[in-house]
């Protein structure tokens, strides 16, 4: 069949999916109070189910003080007895995958249950939603004309007593639909490969002769690929690479810090950049409309929600509400209960609603990548929102950063220590430092009353980090591409101090 018509088809069947959609933008708190509900009794008879009585349910109070709020410490002995191969612990049906989620640290990697559930009615749903958010906002999309370059992690998948744990990404690529793997490019082969500076120049060799429509991956390590496309082509530009590529779709870090550097690179005002946020416990949210960074909060992929103000997190008056109670521009924890047996899991993540009708959402941060050994409650919105505007005004270009505190010590004030990779450095660093300090006053009044007369906080101590500094680092600890980042802000001195050691005694 000619990829035109596949186009046309593709197009038509994803737009009928609006319907759907429609029904949880009208009827948000309904929608989601029927997935609770339906959740607890289909796991009613699970041993998670029967020791919190899951049938005698019969309202949000009733679940919300019944059920304890946990993590994955609290939640890792069922799970590793379910990677044992006991099933019906926490989920009714079968777990075959776990998702093993890694960050930059060298401690335990946790393993993320993934249902069959969930890759079909969140994961893979939300990959359809995305395309179908994209066509109806865009009639004249050509996507299907072409291919998507996928930026992924690696195969490591690793089978034991009959369940197989590796990167979502390659779970997702092991299990994907004929369709996405026929529109796809590089080959689930050469996608999979283990070792990552290997892969990256071999996606560079299988896709620079394609036909790339789209690209999807996380922004830090799409932009090291797409430098090395321009590196081996010779180009300026990557329309003169793959002259009908039209849109980008990204998520997993924040945009902010690399969009002007893709700007670069794809010098077109009709390019489009479309964000998601997902993580290994699920797909929560998808850009519904062009040139916007907020993002559609999905309320029926087998997830439903809590929130935790960020003013009560972790105390004791700490506060948990549902959907229907939330407050526009307020930091939240979030938590989860989604269709492959998490119960009212704290993922970690931070978010804030800027609109509520619909529900939309920007990524706010971590519940531990804050900066408040102070009481300034530093977050990475307002890090990257003082970093983008600083940059605009010096004509700078960031790569990568990290932040953490600088303890005080007897009479000696505390501050905030930068080290920030420039791809284009600032031509006056003490202009740019002064305007950063400024422009996060400007952002944070907790972090201005800090600041105020030097009184709790000197101004932020930046060092100008060598080319590639950030990637050795990770390449050091065997955390290249996938989900591996750097830590953007840290409440200790771990990360900041190995980098420290690197730029002063290497």
């Amino acid at each position: 069949m000619p990829i035109p018509i596949v186009n046309s088809i593709a197009s038509w069947f994803l737009k009928k999916r609006f319907h759907q959609i429609d029904l949880f933008l009208k009827y948000p708190n309904e929608v989601q109070n029927e997935l609770l509900f339906s959740l607890l009794k289909f796991s009613k008879d699970t041993e998670y189910g029967k020791k919190y009585d899951f049938a005698s349910i019969k309202t949000y109070k009733e679940f919300s003080e019944r059920l304890p709020i946990i993590n994955y410490e609290t939640l890792q002995p069922l799970i590793e007895r379910s990677r044992q191969g006991e099933q019906n612990i926490f989920w009714p049906r079968p777990i075959k995958w776990f998702a093993k989620s890694s960050g930059t640290t060298n401690a335990k990697s946790k393993f993320i249950p993934v249902s069959n559930e969930s890759l079909e009615d969140c994961h893979y749903a939300a990959s359809k939603d995305l395309l179908c958010m994209y066509l109806n906002n865009n009639e004249d999309a050509q996507l299907f004309t072409g291919k998507s370059l996928r930026l992924g992690g690696s195969k490591e998948l690793y089978k034991e007593n009959g369940t197989v744990f590796g990167d979502l990404s390659a779970i997702l690529i092991d299990n994907m639909p004929f369709w996405a793997e026929f529109s796809s490019t590089p080959s689930s082969k050469v996608s999979l490969m283990s070792e990552w500076e290997t892969k990256m120049t071999a996606i560079v060799e299988e896709t620079i002769n394609e036909n790339v429509t789209s690209l999807a991956g996380v922004p830090s390590w799409m932009l090291v690929l797409l430098n090395n496309v321009l590196d081996k082509t010779g180009k300026d530009s990557l329309f003169d690479v793959w002259p009908n590529l039209e849109v980008y779709f990204h998520g997993g870090v924040s945009f902010n810090p690399y969009i002007e550097q893709y700007r670069a690179m794809l010098p077109s005002k009709k390019f489009k950049y479309y964000e998601i946020y997902n993580a290994s416990e699920g797909f929560f949210a998808i850009q519904d409309q062009n040139y916007t960074g907020d993002l559609l909060l999905m309320l029926d992929y087998g997830i439903f929600y809590e929130f935790i103000p960020m003013d009560s997190y972790g105390t004791s008056e700490q506060e948990v509400i549902p959907l229907s109670d939330v407050k526009l521009n307020t930091n939240y924890a979030l938590l989860i209960t989604t269709n492959a047996g998490l119960w009212r899991y704290r993922i970690g993540d931070t978010i804030r609603f800027v609109s509520l009708k619909p529900h939309r959402i920007k990524v706010s941060g971590r519940t531990k990548h804050h900066i408040n050994a102070f009481g300034e409650e530093l977050i990475i919105e307002n890090a990257e929102d003082a970093l983008k505007k600083v940059c605009k005004r010096t004509n700078s270009e960031i790569v990568d950063y990290t932040a953490a505190p600088i303890f005080m010590k007897g009479k000696e004030k505390g501050a905030h220590e930068w080290i920030i990779e420039f791809k284009t450095p600032p031509e006056n660093m003490s202009y740019f430092e002064e305007l950063f300090d400024n422009a996060l006053k400007a952002l944070n009044s907790d972090y201005e009353a800090k600041r105020y007369n030097n009184m709790t906080l000197n101004k932020p101590v930046i060092h100008s980090a060598r080319t590639n500094l950030f990637y050795d680092w990770l390449k050091e600890k065997n955390k290249l591409g996938g989900q591996h980042k750097v830590p953007r802000l840290s409440n200790d001195r771990v990360f900041i101090n190995e980098l420290l050691n690197i730029i002063y005694c290497k």
